[in-house]
């Protein structure tokens, strides 16, 4: 008993520790990230210093971002339209521009992905131009080992052959240095996500040059993450076919991060969005993560540079690099893996531990809601599939603990008798267990064996970009986001909008009083305090969850009342009071 004591009490401090992380840690945190977010908003200048050079390649330097004014996205984006120096993308999945000054790919909405639920809210900015606040972009050329020879920058004016890019026709862009080298740039793009950048360069000079293929994409400003230690957002990459994660954190305390690979890619994952380098698969490449910072503008960039190659004179050589931008569909990433030979493409979603069960659990809820036509009743029908499989398990598990629960008065009477002798009581417990055939450590093991599968179902829901701004029924306009209800206004009846720590939702709180009945139809524990203790888990747990996403606490409920059901049929057939 006085095992089962510790473990009660090792699981309080475990919760207690959890919500101290989340309000006293987590918080903070995010708040200071919002902090600075605005105060990086703020700034009229923005001033970011070039990188270091790459390591093992002297005299090369993937390069910085120059000073500029900052403007707002869509008047800065307006402007340079007017002067004639952008070009349109226009695709079914993305709209935006590719800049002539420069040849950045900085401009970019996605066409199919709202802010909001509402289909008329403005479309998901994912790349922004250097000289707005939040300036994320990606770039594309070459560096010199010869620093005489002038190879294209973010002053460069391109030559376009187009004025839309569209799937059916791609954008080639020139440029003539002066110095007897031709620079084209044929951008691509697919009717989902990816671009194909393929570059050439064209020697008319006497000399041979040697120059060294390089892509990036740079953010500038610490963007707000979600704060779940579930949960990845920041650089990643796949290198040598290993998966990479960094924090933001832990990026600013390093600065550079080289890794050096054949294939694999390397970029910056939000939650739902992704804007990713997918080099050469076959050719061998630095990649990097670097931070800088001037002042209180914080940039981070990924990066790729190649092995230097020799344009002879009257020859010409080329080099082909991609760049993933849009949002993270797990179908979607595992054709191009499929087609293009990217290796662990998926990866760029979080997973988790469980990879291997959690990814079919994915499939099998996107199967339920493309026949359904409703991800929340997928997500109710995946979850009666996984207690179909696991039902012989629970029910043995149920079984246990109907014994137990049927045992109660005897224990309750072994305890009035010898509750000042605890060793004897303890002899006395073990002795009835083996009499009466009951292990009270019987009902834990089926449980156990189905956590693994119970947090990779969790993990899809949480991660999936199916389920953001899906509608379930009532008041659930969006799977993804807290349930919008609050009991402290009467769930909407009173016209006052309650501070976040009181929010409290309508199925938090369904879930809840589920939890109670399953925790009432288990048996108590012997010790009144592991009582008292466990009385409180459906409350601490009916606040916590208020905050997650309205698809998992439906599934929790729904879940729990199943259980419920399950552990009333057993116990009615043994005959146990419920």
């Amino acid at each position: 008993m006085t095992d089962q004591r510790n473990l009660i009490i090792a699981i309080a401090l475990s919760i207690a520790i959890l919500l101290g992380f989340q309000y006293f840690y987590e918080k903070p945190r995010v708040e200071q990230q919002k902090q600075l977010a605005a105060q990086q908003a703020a700034q009229t200048e923005q001033t970011v210093a070039p990188l270091p050079g790459v390591p093992g390649t002297p005299g090369a330097q993937v390069p910085g971002a120059a000073a500029e004014v900052a403007k707002d996205r869509a008047t800065l984006v307006a402007e340079q339209v007017a002067a004639g120096s952008r070009v349109k993308i226009d695709t079914p999945s993305l709209h935006g521009s590719v800049n002539l000054v420069g040849g950045r790919i900085d401009d970019l909405t996605l066409a199919t992905y709202r802010e909001t639920p509402d289909p008329k809210s403005p479309e998901i900015v994912l790349l922004a131009p250097a000289g707005t606040p939040q300036a994320y972009y990606a770039e594309f050329g070459w560096v010199p080992e010869d620093r005489a020879v002038a190879t294209p920058n973010d002053k460069t004016a391109w030559t376009a052959d187009a004025t839309t890019l569209t799937p059916a026709k791609p954008l080639t862009l020139t440029w003539d240095n002066g110095q007897g080298l031709v620079f084209e740039r044929q951008v691509a793009v697919d009717s989902d996500f990816m671009f194909t950048v393929t570059q050439t360069v064209r020697n008319t000079g006497a000399a041979p040059v040697r120059l060294l293929p390089y892509s990036l994409v740079s953010r500038s400003g610490t963007p707000h993450t979600s704060g779940y230690y579930i949960l990845h957002e920041g650089p990643l990459g796949v290198f040598d076919g290993k998966l990479s994660e960094e924090s933001y954190d832990s990026l600013r305390k390093a600065g550079t991060i080289a890794k050096e690979t054949t294939g694999g890619w390397i970029g910056i994952t939000d939650k739902y969005w992704l804007v990713s380098l997918v080099p050469d698969q076959k050719e061998k490449v630095t990649a990097r993560y670097v931070h800088t910072s001037t002042g209180n503008t914080e940039r981070y960039q990924t990066d790729v540079m190649g092995a230097a190659v020799e344009v002879a004179p009257g020859a010409s050589i080329q080099q082909t690099g991609r760049l993933f931008a849009g949002a993270k569909q797990v179908k979607l990433l595992d054709g191009y893996a499929d087609s293009l030979g990217i290796k662990n493409f998926d990866l760029a979603i979080d997973f988790g531990w469980f990879y291997f069960l959690t990814k079919p659990f994915f499939y099998a809820l996107d199967f339920f809601a493309r026949v359904i036509g409703n991800f929340g009743i997928a997500i109710l029908m995946l979850t009666i599939c996984v207690k179909a499989v696991f039902f012989p398990l629970a029910n043995k598990s149920y079984k246990a603990m109907s014994k137990m629960k049927a045992l109660q008065p005897k224990m309750q009477e072994l305890r009035e008798k010898f509750g000042d002798d605890q060793a004897r009581m303890n002899q006395e417990l073990m002795a009835m267990y083996k009499r009466e055939k009951v292990s009270p450590v019987s009902g834990c093991l089926p449980i156990i064996i189905q956590i693994p599968v119970f947090f990779s179902l969790y993990k899809v829901l949480f991660v999936t970009i199916e389920m953001r701004h899906a509608p379930f029924f009532g008041w659930i306009h969006d799977l993804s986001s807290p349930d919008p209800t609050t009991i402290f206004n009467l769930f909407g009846l009173i016209p006052w909008d309650p501070p976040a720590m009181l929010h409290l939702g309508l199925w938090p709180l369904i879930m809840g009083v589920t939890m109670w009945l399953q925790q009432k139809m288990n048996p108590a524990p012997p010790d009144p305090v592991q009582q008292k203790v466990f009385q409180f888990l459906p409350i601490v747990f009916t606040f916590m969850l208020a905050g997650f996403p309205a698809g998992l606490v439906i599934y929790w409920a729904w879940n729990n009342l199943l259980s419920v059901l399950q552990q009333w049929t057993i116990m009615k057939r043994m005959g146990v009071k419920v």
